[in-house]
Order: C-alpha cells, then structure tokens, then sequence
C-alpha cells in the first residue's frame, strides 16, 4: 500500500478473473480508488456505519476530479462517520430528493386532478404545467425558489399576456400545495412572488351603447352567433360553445350536470331571438354539436375575439376593455334594470345562493321555468330594439 498518485493509479490493474479492485491510500484509510476491468477508475471512501455495516462511497470519476480534491472529500466524508452520520444514506436521500422534479409532481398532480376538474380546467391546467412551466420541469422540486418562479412568469407574461401569466402562476401554486399535502415537497415558492397585472375587478358591466356596438359587429359565423346567444342567455361561454343540438327541446335549452359549474342540471328558456340563431347555424351531417369544427366544441376563443374588437374599432365604436364573461354579468343587471326579481335573474343564471340553496333549490328547479322565461324574453326584446335590425 502506498500514497495514491497519478503514476500509481494509471499502472494498477484488474487481476485476471476479477470484475473490479481497489487501490488503497496508505495516507489516509479508507481512501482509494475502483478500477473496473473495464479500465473505469472512481474514488471511493469505505467506512462503518453505526450499526457497524461496512460502507463504500463513490467519490467522482478519477478522471473529473484531482487526487487532492478526492482526498479532501474523502476525509470529510470519513469525518461524517465518525461522528455518527452515515455518508451514502444521505447520498441516497440525496438522490432521491432530486428525482422529484417539478416535471414528475406535476405529472402526479394531473394524474389526482383529473376526475376533480372540469374537462375545461383540466385542459387548461395541464397546459400550463407541460408548456408555460416547462423551463423548471427538470428542476428538483426543493431547489426551486422564488426567483426562478418570478423569472419565468416574466417569460411567460412577454411571450404569452400578462392574463396567461397570472392563471399559469395560479396552477403552478396549486401544484405545490398539492404537493405540500402529499409530501412530496416542503414550501411553495410561488407565495410571494407578485401578479404579472392587476385584474379588472369582476364588475364590470358593458353598457348600452357598448352592447349594441359588440352584437353589431359580431360575423356570421360561430363565434358571433356564440356572442349573441352569451348576449340574449346570460350563459357561460363553454355551455354556449359546447351545446348540443340534443339538447334543444323546442324552445328549451337543458344543460345537463356535467356541464354546470354547480354541477346542477340547468334549464334555460329560449327566446324567439335566441332559438332563430339555433336553427339557423349550419351543422355537419352526424354531428351533435352545434359550435366549432373539433370532437370538443368551439376553440380558438382568444383569435376570434381579439378579430371581433378589431371591427369594433373598425367600425368606429369604442368598447372599454371588456371579456365574454363580462356579457354574463351585463345580462343579469339588464334584467335586473328590467325589474326582473334577483331569485329569477339568479334562476336564470344557474347560481344556487340565498333560498335557492339545499333541498329548496331542487323543489323550485320547475317553479322558475315561467318566470325564467318571461325575464330572458323581456331581456331579448330590450336587446333587439337597441341593436336595431341586423346589417
């Protein structure tokens, strides 16, 4: 045995038979070097453990490391041990940390979420794990701090909107808590870092003369029928772009459960206005679903609305920022301003609050379906007298 040098490790061999030896340092015990009889060298510290097992520690590769920085490590490592830590068990949780990525927690996470999550959200959230958080994928779940979370939501809002930031930063936090809960991590470094905008507040209105400019310049085609119908319904943009044919009965509209946001079924009368664009959007042979060209109903919202607030401007009229939910919103107050009772605008827009809640919602499903019609006709009848007879 001999202190370990260059010279010394390049001229030892595998003796015949063997898979593999080792080349002791007679300067410090413990220390060596693993040569596989394939010629590969590692330095190794061997130490006992607590419970007297005998333990072996791959250091590096021969070739990525000097003897002397081998040595240094090799003594600390030996150090550990002897005041009772166990080096190669904190090596393998050490690992075994770092195969937990952000990438595979996000995987479990999906995996949980599935049957919790609409389709919708679903989709959303999945999208914004594999894509807008791609970046950090990789990255140990207990290595990723605030700084990298707010440096890729500056990413994401530059390349993708500041909205897309905010709902990507929401699904990213929900990861980590979710991941909290199950242990798989220990903080969420999404808390703290800021909003890549403040949003509007939910209350915005479009009022009237800002109404008439959208439905006016709404196409032909299904996003502006979509518009119109979110206008005269009061509905929610994924019921009225994922309707089904089947579910028109007359002039009924029947939203069944798996649709609602209540997960309640939901009735809703339709009026002359509404039906007319109905009946009269063309639809595929075979196909049940009245809006868009794919298996999952219209997409394409975020194109097809920045075109609509382009003929807007076109068209000379000024629109204040506004979404298509805000049409949701701007219906229920224009039935409330028609003296529509708030227990009817709220039966018309599916909410379950105040006396509608528990059993009493459920026996009062029916009794609304006059009052209901009666206020969404009176609210199409105000829509068609001020936007006027179509262009």
């Amino acid at each position: 045995m001999a202190r370990l040098s260059r010279a010394l490790i390049e001229s030892s061999e595998v003796p015949q038979g063997k898979d593999s030896a080792i080349v002791w340092d007679s300067a410090l015990p413990g220390f060596g070097v693993r040569i596989n009889a394939g010629g590969t060298r590692s330095f190794v510290a061997q130490y006992r453990n607590g419970s007297g097992a005998t333990k072996r520690l791959s250091l590096g590769r021969y070739e990525a490391m000097s003897i002397d920085d081998a040595r240094r490590l090799a003594r600390s490592t030996l150090a550990k041990a002897v005041h009772g830590y166990d080096p190669a068990e904190e090596q393998a949780k050490a690992k075994a940390r770092a195969s937990i990525t952000v990438g595979s927690v996000a995987d479990a996470y999906l995996l949980a979420s599935e049957s919790r999550l609409k389709a919708r959200s679903y989709a959303e959230v999945a999208r914004h794990l594999a894509k807008h958080w791609e970046p950090l994928r990789a990255l140990p779940v207990h290595q990723v701090k605030r700084a990298d979370v707010a440096t890729a939501m500056r990413q994401i809002a530059s390349d993708r909107g500041e909205i897309a930031a905010n709902r990507a930063r929401a699904s990213l936090s929900a990861m980590f808590a979710w991941g909290m809960g199950e242990g798989l991590c220990e903080a969420n470094p999404v808390v703290g870092t800021n909003k890549a905008a403040d949003e509007r507040s939910r209350d915005h209105v479009v009022n009237d003369v800002e109404l008439r400019a959208v439905w006016r310049a709404c196409g032909d085609d299904h996003h502006g029928r979509i518009v119109r119908l979110l206008i005269l319904t009061g509905q929610r943009r994924d019921e009225v772009g994922c309707m089904l044919l089947s579910e028109v009965t007359g002039d009924m509209w029947t939203i069944p459960s798996l649709r609602t946001k209540n997960r309640r079924p939901h009735d809703v009368p339709l009026s002359s206005h509404a039906l007319a664009i109905i009946l009269t959007t063309p639809l595929r042979d075979g196909r049940d679903l009245i809006f868009g060209a794919r298996d999952n109903g219209f997409s394409g919202w975020s194109k097809a609305k920045a075109e609509l607030d382009a003929r807007i401007s076109e068209n000379g009229d000024v629109v204040r920022p506004w979404r298509l939910h805000d049409l949701r919103r701007t219906a229920a107050t224009g039935m409330a301003t028609l003296g529509v009772l708030p227990h009817v605008v709220e039966a018309v827009l599916n909410h379950v609050s105040g006396h509608r809640a528990g059993v009493a919602g459920i026996y009062n499903r029916a009794s609304y379906q006059e009052e209901k019609r009666q206020a969404l006709a009176r609210w199409a009848d105000h829509v068609a007298k001020l936007t006027g007879p179509d262009e």
